[in-house]
């Protein structure tokens, strides 16, 4: 059980919502995952770190968002 407590984990949710975030799990195939290697996102030993994960998923969003500005100037 953990040590947070649901009215813990409830604010935080609201503060993350507020600041416009939004949480969403997502699964990654082996294969996904070389390819944000191959994209220079994440290194090879960092494949296995689930926070260096999700940033280079991040980066690929942001990538992906800078590329969507682009087509609609």
């Amino acid at each position: 059980m953990s040590s947070t407590t649901a009215a813990e984990r409830m604010r935080r949710y609201r503060r993350r919502r507020r600041q416009g975030l939004q949480s969403v799990r997502l699964e990654l195939h082996v294969t996904d995952i070389d390819d944000l290697i191959r994209l220079g996102l994440l290194k090879e030993d960092e494949r296995e770190n689930p926070e260096l994960v999700q940033s280079a998923v991040q980066g690929l969003v942001y990538r992906a968002s800078e590329g969507r500005d682009m087509v609609g100037e």
